[in-house]
């Protein structure tokens, strides 16, 4: 990609030395037309510039998509290994000692954990795909988001320091019509977010209200936080934002994009803001409207 910008700033370069060199030479010809031939001439150098400076804006989303898609293969082989060697090493340590009930049953369902987050992951990949391919249907059904956030939240929990807090602030039996998978994702994906950009021990939460013509769910951490000129990208394609703290975050650059499609196709809205002291506030709003 390097060598293509070289070869077309060479390009512009002499395409423009030899317009002004021919401009120069009409001139000189026809001294009479000068007027003319230097404004026809600024008439094509405004469109030429125009025109490669589209070419170079589109030579570099080029560009940064192809590190992206670089990063996100990078970061989805970080993602598999990891839950598959400690999967490994659990049942390994199973099959060659002699472990008592209790600790058998931790490791399995440590193990089970780790395979709940691969399945995690690889739902996030097929589903962005679908999505782009315009091949997923997003059926509808009514369900209960209360208990989908219950789950979710519980799964999560125990992932984390043994004393960090996801505080759930949760209304009972909160009925919405949607995608209950995709909506599963959401939830999962937002939550985890605030999981993986927190520092340890530190509490997250997680709120789900009613009113007459709407529901709110809100997942607020005090993580490393999101710069305001950042804020309008984290829900494109493998955007990760730009600290190295991110960085060297585990995550794919899928999650946050696959919520912004989601919430798009039910007609939802979602909003990033700062929490005080430290930290982000994601708030989603389902309109109510016949539901």
């Amino acid at each position: 990609m390097r060598k293509s910008l070289i070869i077309f700033y060479a390009l512009i370069i002499y395409a423009l030395a030899e317009l002004i060199w021919w401009g120069v030479l009409l001139i000189e010809v026809q001294p009479e037309r000068q007027t003319m031939i230097l404004g026809e001439g600024a008439v094509f150098i405004f469109l030429f510039f125009t025109g490669a400076y589209h070419l170079h804006k589109t030579l570099n989303k080029e560009r940064m998509l192809k590190e992206q898609q670089k990063n996100f293969l990078l970061s989805v082989t970080h993602e598999l290994k990891s839950p598959l060697a400690s999967i490994k090493l659990y049942i390994q340590t199973i099959l060659k000692r002699n472990l008592d009930k209790e600790q058998i049953h931790s490791f399995l369902n440590n193990s089970l954990k780790d395979i709940e987050r691969l399945d995690d992951l690889v739902e996030n990949m097929l589903l962005a795909t679908r999505i782009e391919n315009h091949s997923y249907s997003f059926p509808k059904e009514k369900f209960n988001l209360t208990e989908v956030i219950r789950s979710v939240a519980s799964r999560l929990q125990i992932h984390t320091c043994s004393s960090q807090i996801i505080k759930l602030n949760v209304e009972p039996d909160i009925y919405i019509t949607g995608d209950r998978f995709a909506l599963t994702l959401v939830v999962s994906n937002l939550i985890e977010n605030a999981v993986k950009y927190s520092p340890p021990c530190e509490e997250i939460a997680v709120e789900l209200k009613r009113t007459p013509l709407e529901v709110s769910f809100t997942v607020a951490d005090k993580g490393i936080g999101i710069k305001d000129e950042e804020k309008f990208r984290i829900f494109e394609k493998f955007y990760r934002v730009g600290s190295e703290d991110t960085r060297k975050t585990k995550g794919t650059g899928l999650g946050l994009y696959i919520v912004k499609q989601v919430l798009d196709k039910h007609l939802a809205f979602i909003k990033v803001k700062n929490n005080r002291p430290a930290g982000s506030i994601f708030e989603v709003t389902f309109n109510t409207d016949g539901h």
